[in-house]
């Protein structure tokens, strides 16, 4: 029978990596950002038929309609802000 003297030695040293990365996502807010979504999910009345895309609308960046309309209103206002400067101009004459 083999004995492994190190046996003892790898458990605390993934224990302490494990520890380490449990603090490293606490401190970071994962793990609050996890368990909010979960809560919300879990008192959700109608819970929806897929957990992970629930999940991933409230953790993911928004969508591409979302950053297709952010896109527009900033060209809108780049319009706007053109004009402005002109009606400015004018005035200062």
């Amino acid at each position: 029978m083999q004995s492994n003297s190190n046996g003892g030695n790898n458990s605390n040293s993934d224990f302490s990596k494990k520890d380490e990365f449990r603090r490293y996502l606490e401190k970071s807010g994962v793990l609050d950002a996890l368990t909010k979504v979960l809560v919300g999910l879990y008192e959700e009345p109608d819970r929806p038929n897929n957990a992970l895309d629930y999940m991933k609308r409230y953790l993911g960046a928004p969508s591409a309609v979302d950053i297709d309309g952010i896109k527009q209103e900033n060209s809108e206002l780049k319009i706007q802000i053109e004009k402005m400067k002109k009606q400015l101009a004018e005035l200062q004459e």
